[in-house]
Formats: structure tokens, sequence, C-alpha cells
């Protein structure tokens, strides 16, 4: 993940941060590594490893063209049920990657997240995984954060019975539990939800991901397959974003534009919140 790119390619960023709004959190399900694979005659194995070169790629881009947040589906809870031999590969591709591309995080300024039930990953990976939230935790420029035995419904039965269980010990009242109370309980509570949603293979599927979080959410699916999903690819991704009008459930007269081209959408009364 270095800090130099071409000309050219600075020469597309440049243009493509003048041309509209760059989203400050991209989520991508990063699909397709098996059928790369498959395509090419090879073990699922070799997908994996070339996924996590496209890894490197666009974190590097993110970082590069101002989001602020960058949130992967790394593994999913369902993901455990793949073959063991796939799943301990995976393993050890997270560890690797975790060992070796600490460094570049470090130099890119870039911090080191996860949400999920990180509990229940090998010991080996929890080592590593912590060591790089310590290292990378002061840089600023860009959150990296990645879905770790995650699923949304996963996340939202946790927030479900935290606050049950406040109700139950009477810390908060029933009837004033509202949106920002569920959104205060769930793993990304320290971050905003996301503008935009890329996924990979061609697809039509949230997959269990982010379920709450992405209600208002612009899709974007590429029918190119993670591993060969290159800069190109999400720029494509994020000019098909900057040509929406994001009315949050209003008409296009409610939405008011400021000379950046951003949209100030007013509050909900308050009985519809």
């Amino acid at each position: 993940m270095g800090k130099t790119h071409s000309l050219s390619d600075a020469k597309l960023q440049e243009e493509l941060k003048s041309s509209g709004q760059i989203p400050a959190h991209i989520a991508i399900i990063m699909d397709g590594n098996g059928r790369w694979a498959r395509k090419r005659g090879l073990p699922r194995v070799a997908g994996h490893k070339r996924g996590v070169d496209t890894v490197k790629e666009i974190v590097e881009t993110c970082a590069q063209i101002g989001v602020q947040y960058l949130t992967l589906y790394t593994f999913s809870t369902e993901n455990w049920f793949r073959p063991r031999e796939e799943v301990s590969t995976l393993m050890r591709l997270l560890v690797n990657s975790l060992q070796n591309r600490c460094k570049e995080l470090m130099d890119n300024d870039v911090r080191l997240t996860a949400i999920g039930n990180v509990e229940t990953m090998p010991k080996e990976v929890q080592k590593e995984l912590y060591e790089a939230f310590e290292k990378t935790k002061n840089n600023k420029r860009m959150i990296l954060n990645l879905a770790l035995s995650y699923s949304g419904r996963w996340e939202l039965v946790e927030a479900v019975k935290e606050i049950a269980k406040l109700a139950a010990d009477r810390k908060i009242n029933p009837n004033e539990i509202n949106e920002q109370s569920i959104s205060n309980h769930l793993t990304t509570k320290d971050i905003p939800d996301p503008d935009l949603l890329i996924r990979t293979s061609g697809e039509f599927r949230v997959s269990n991901f982010l379920l709450w979080q992405i209600a208002y959410t612009e899709f974007y699916i590429s029918d190119v397959y993670w591993p060969d999903f290159k800069r190109k690819h999400l720029y494509e991704a994020i000019k098909s974003y900057q040509t929406r009008e994001r009315r949050f459930g209003r008409v296009s007269e409610q939405l008011i534009k400021n000379d950046k081209g951003l949209k100030n959408v007013p509050n909900l009364p308050k009985e519809t919140v």
C-alpha cells in the first residue's frame, strides 16, 4: 500500500473529487473469489489469495481520494459453515495480512477497527488483530473497518438484548426507545451509516450485511469478481453514486442544495422518529 501512484491515476482522482461528493463511508461485499478461481481451473484458495491483493489496492485508493470509512465484509457468521480447509486457509490469510501489512496502514495513516463477534475468531487472529488496533489507533486519514464473524441479524439480536437488560434494570423507559437508541447499541455506533454499498460478482443481495445501517444507502452492483476489482472499477462505482439524488424519503423540492452540491436534509417531524 504505497504512498505514490501514477500521474494519470492522480489526475483521475482529482477529476473524481471535483465531479461530485466522495462517499464518506463505503461498505463492500467482496464476492466472487471462488468463482474467479474456478473459472481459471484453480483451487478456491487461489481466489482468496488474489482477493487479498485487491484489498490492498482498494484500501490505498479509498484513502487517497478522501473516503473516511471503509467497511469490508471480510468473514461472515455463515462463512463458518464452509469446508474446514477453506476456513483454515482464510484464517491464515487474515493472520498473514495483519502481520505483513500493518506497516502499510501506518504509512498511509489508516486506523484499523473491526465489527462482529471477534471473540469467536481463532486466538492467533485475535492477537494479531488487537495488536494492529493498538498500533494504528492514532491514525487519522481513514478508518478501515473489518466485519469479522459478522452478521446483521446477530448484531440486531445483541442490540435488543442490551436494550432489554437496560429496560429490565429500569435504566431506560421502554416507551422512549427509538431508532437512535438502537443505533447506539450496534457495533457501528461510532461510525456513520454507509453512503455507498458495493457488491462485486453481480449478485443482487445484501447477505446479512449491515441490515440496519443500509436503510438509505446507495447500492452499486459490479459484475466483476472481487480478485479483478481494480481502482477503475471503484471510480466507476463512485461516479455512479455522484449521479444519484439521495432524497431519504422526501421529494426533490425538499432538498436544499448548497454551492458544494451537498444536500442538507431537514429533520423528520418528531412523531415519525
